[in-house]
This record gives structure tokens, sequence and C-alpha cells, in this order.
């Protein structure tokens, strides 16, 4: 039996879609998810709870429900390694445009949906920031990050109006991102998101998922929508 945080002020059923996330990514499931009778007697919870976090996970490509056969994980995609990291304010800069962001949202919360991937309990502190990233007079891409308060505090009086979180992170905490990895995943944004972006029909866009790490400890987490119109990757080989 695998007992929920009840106390927590993460809903039950986000709790439960970030377990079966993390444990479908460590191999703990063979295809097939336990039926929803398994799931709300192993979680103890409601039928209602556990539909609702298989229907996120659905939505977020985690796994496939088919009527009569029951629940299994996605057919893995098809990745191709982009080497080294990147950051989208030098690649901006790069292009000759001016970079800033407006920052929309600087606080402290419970870590949430970023626990598991920062390795923390759900009511640890992390900072969250949002930022609306722009190349010269046009929004590029939105950015949602979280990292653990207890290394990231001081950037909350840092100005994230320009450049890297990480080189705020240096400067304000001594931090130095090492290594990690991203995942970059074609979109179609929702109709707030167009908003955000002045997309005036529904065109595909990047949705980027980042764990950042300095040596083996996780420091961030991103989750990233960047416009398909207006960027691209490349890479190249000798």
């Amino acid at each position: 039996m695998t007992e929920l945080d009840r106390r927590s002020a993460l809903p039950l059923w986000a709790q439960l879609a970030e377990d079966l996330r993390a444990k479908a990514m460590a191999g703990d499931f063979n295809e097939r998810l336990p039926t929803e009778d398994e799931l709300t007697g192993t979680y103890r919870v409601s039928r209602n709870t556990v539909r609702e976090a298989l229907r996120r996970l659905r939505d977020d490509g985690i796994i496939e429900r088919t009527r009569g056969r029951g629940t299994f994980l996605a057919k893995v995609d098809i990745e191709q390694p982009l080497p080294g990291h990147y950051s989208l304010a030098r690649s901006i800069q790069d292009q000759g445009l001016a970079e800033h962001s407006e920052v929309r949202v600087l606080d402290t919360r419970p870590a949430g949906p970023a626990a598991v991937p920062l390795d923390l309990a759900p009511d640890e502190p992390v900072v969250h920031i949002e930022r609306l990233r722009y190349a010269g007079d046009e929004p590029l891409a939105v950015d949602r990050s979280w990292l653990p308060a207890g290394l990231a505090e001081p950037i909350l009086d840092a100005d994230l109006g320009h450049g890297s979180i990480y080189d705020a992170l240096l400067e304000a905490s001594g931090v130095r991102v090492t290594g990690g990895w991203e995942r970059i995943t074609p979109t179609i944004p929702s109709a707030a998101e167009r908003r955000d972006l002045r997309l005036a029909r529904p065109h595909a866009c990047f949705a980027v998922e980042r764990l950042a790490r300095s040596g083996p400890r996780p420091v961030e987490w991103r989750r990233s929508l960047i416009r398909g119109d207006r960027y691209r990757f490349t890479t190249q080989w000798p």
C-alpha cells in the first residue's frame, strides 16, 4: 500500500500522477499500468482521483488508454540528442536581437509538481519563476522554472529581466549548473498560450522540459513553450 500526503496542499490526483510518472520513468511498469481498481486500493484514493491522474498522464503523452484493454505506457518516441547545453538568451543575442524578459511570477511556494524531478517532498519550498521571454519586440517563449529554495532564495532579489537564470544563480548563490537533460516535443499551444506569444492562429511550438544539476544535485526543473515559427534547433558534426 502506498500512502499519499493528505496534509499537502498538492491535490491527491497530482501526487498520484507524479508518483506514477516517476515509476514509469524508472521502469517499474511492464508496459501495462495497474487497473483503476488496483490503483484505488494501492493508494487508498477514490476512483475520481485515479481517473484525473490518469487523464493528466494521458494528456502529457505518458500513457495510452484503450477501452476494453486497459492502460499502457505510450510508445517511446524516437529521440535525437543535441550535444551540449545552450542558452536561449545567448541564442537571441547571437542573432543581433535585444533580449529581455517580463518576469510574471517570482515567489516561493510548495514544490508541488516539481517535487519529483527536484527530489523534494511536495511541501518543501521552491523558488518559482515565470518569465515571458522576448527577442526584440516580439515574445518568443514562456519559461516556468522551479528551484530548491535552500539554494535559490538569493535570486529573489536578482534582476531576472535579462540574461540567464543560471548566471543569476551563480552570482547570487555561488551555485554553478554543471549538467542535466532536456526533452523537446512539438505541440499546439492553447488559446491562452497563443495570446501570450501573440500567435494569431494555431501554430506548432516546442514544449521543452529541462532538469539542470549542480554535480549530482537537481537545481532547476523548467517547462518552456517556444514559438515554432521563430525558433529552430540545429546540430553539426565533423
